[in-house]
């Protein structure tokens, strides 16, 4: 198993949790629209450090930005497995001829 199947089993256990004793659990209970919220804020914060360049502060925003990634998930009922299965998907294709592809649908 990965770090990331790892992590996103851990946020699954831990959305059952108390809120009160787990950080997941607790933003988990404010609903699907404040993950994401959370997730947006994250990922904003990573686009900063790799603006200015620090790569210390940008590898830490960037596990922020996966782990807040795999909570917004988890509040949706997606599974990492299926994120990882269109990845798979995608390998091979063209970014340009995938994107064309779905603006075509």
């Amino acid at each position: 198993m990965s770090v990331l199947n790892d992590l996103a089993a851990t946020i699954a256990e831990r959305a059952k949790a108390d809120p009160d004793s787990s950080w997941t659990a607790k933003l988990l209970a404010k609903g699907p629209e404040k993950c994401a919220e959370k997730f947006g804020e994250e990922a904003i914060e990573a686009v900063i450090e790799a603006v200015k360049g620090d790569r210390e502060k940008l590898t830490y925003e960037a596990a922020d930005v996966l782990f807040h990634l795999l909570v917004m998930l988890e509040a949706r009922d997606v599974a990492l497995d299926d994120v990882l299965a269109e990845l798979a998907r995608r390998q091979g294709v063209s970014g340009i001829a995938e994107k064309a592809a779905r603006t075509k649908s």
